[in-house]
């Protein structure tokens, strides 16, 4: 146990409300594996198919790759069962098409086409499985001029109208510093998912997800779209505010730090002039109301600016809990490993894993009371269960999987 992770619960794995669904994961990098880690993550089997000799490219990527290896792929690759199969030959075709018969789900990540040329397409495998859900996550969707366009999630995040909105007014739209678009798609991609598993229990049959990267992006545009066209209102990019949205905004402190306050509320801004010691504040015609407070923003920012300005982070913080406003840190990751409200939900866990050790991660997301689901291991190594899968699932003997090995299907 490393000093960063010795304050943290272990990971408790649980049983998750979706026990006893299989999935065959069939995707590689991103949208498609966090979709699985999800349903992982809730307590469903998950059988990922990778390369074999090469795995999933997720087992290089990430920004630090201590020895060589990914920390990226212990998460997104957690609850996972690792399956060696050569996609591109007749025989792993095969092998996959008789996974699917077994499960009640697919996940794909692929360009439209790939798996009907593999002859995986959904009237295949639903031929053999009516109760199969296959879920496709794609960046531009299953159907439409665009569908066979190669789409990864930074082109659904300009599509769907997020890149443009965000970063400062005066410079090139930015990006969130993580992969929005293709984790948003993935999210959706649960979603629809589990609307399916609910409505196969009516129906007893199953169908297509089908998950748009700039679709689950445009999803979550809040009135863009009928602004401009009822209006005539086009968003701009406005850095760390939202326009007439005040006061919310990240104010300094005297020993360098950032809190933001979110008192934009008429009941919040008075307790915040009462924290401040200025009660005036809140009768002042230009703050008393949310849209006055909107007009004046950079006047109302500025001047609650210089009197953050003159406090420590904590007191600041300890002030404005006192007065029951809303305010916070902007959190690093080590901000967070020490955090005693995080430690205390076990928002983040310590995971062992082989390579690394004790690996701090985030938990499960959203909690269930009686079935929460958990962390039960990290990302595997490439192919750890091939032979257990295709033994326990296909009923395979220990001579046929050599063969299939040999021949370089598995």
């Amino acid at each position: 146990m490393t000093r960063e992770t010795a304050g943290l619960p272990p990971a408790q794995p649980a049983e998750g409300p979706l026990t006893g669904v299989r999935v065959v994961e069939t995707g590689q990098l991103l949208a498609g594996p966090f979709c699985g880690q999800l349903l992982g993550d809730l307590g469903a089997e998950v059988i990922k198919i990778e390369p074999p000799g090469a795995g999933d490219p997720m087992r290089q990527w990430g920004r630090e790759k201590p020895h060589g290896q990914s920390l990226w792929w212990p998460v997104v690759a957690r609850n996972k069962k690792s399956v060696t199969v050569n996609l591109r030959t007749p025989e792993g075709q095969d092998l996959a098409r008789r996974l699917a018969a077994t499960a009640d789900v697919v996940v794909e990540n692929f360009r439209p086409g790939t798996l009907e040329r593999w002859g995986m397409g959904y009237d295949r495998l639903s031929a053999d499985n009516p109760r199969l859900i296959l879920t496709r996550v794609t960046g531009f969707g299953q159907s439409g001029p665009y569908a066979p366009r190669a789409g990864y999630g930074s082109i659904g995040e300009a599509m769907g109208g997020l890149r443009y909105v965000t970063g400062e007014p005066d410079r090139a739209p930015s990006r969130a510093g993580i992969s929005i678009g293709d984790s948003l798609a993935a999210t959706f991609a649960c979603i629809g998912t589990l609307a399916a598993l609910h409505e196969r229990e009516r129906s007893g049959r199953g169908q297509v997800v089908d998950s748009a990267i700039y679709e689950a992006v445009l999803a979550l545009m809040e009135s863009l779209v009928p602004e401009w066209q009822v209006a005539g209102y086009q968003r701009e990019r406005t850095g760390a505010i939202l326009p007439n949205i005040a006061p919310s905004n990240l104010y300094p402190t005297a020993d360098g730090q950032t809190v933001l306050i979110a008192a934009n509320q008429d009941t919040v801004f008075a307790r915040l002039a009462g924290a401040i010691g200025e009660p005036e504040l809140a009768r002042d015609e230009r703050y008393a109301t949310h849209g006055a407070r909107g007009a004046y923003q950079q006047e109302l920012d500025d001047h609650i600016a210089a009197w953050t300005a003159e406090q420590d982070a904590d007191d600041l913080l300890q002030l404005l809990e006192e007065h029951g406003v809303p305010a916070g840190r902007t959190y690093r990751a080590q901000d967070m490993l020490r955090d005693p409200h995080m430690v205390a939900r076990w928002s983040l866990v310590r995971v062992h894993d082989p390579r690394f050790g004790e690996l701090a991660m985030q938990n499960v997301a959203p909690r269930l009371s009686r079935t929460p689901g958990g962390v039960r291991w990290t990302g595997p190594e490439l192919g750890e269960h091939t032979r257990d899968v295709l033994a326990g699932a296909l009923g395979l003997t220990d001579t046929e999987i050599d063969r299939l090995a040999d021949g370089g299907h598995v």
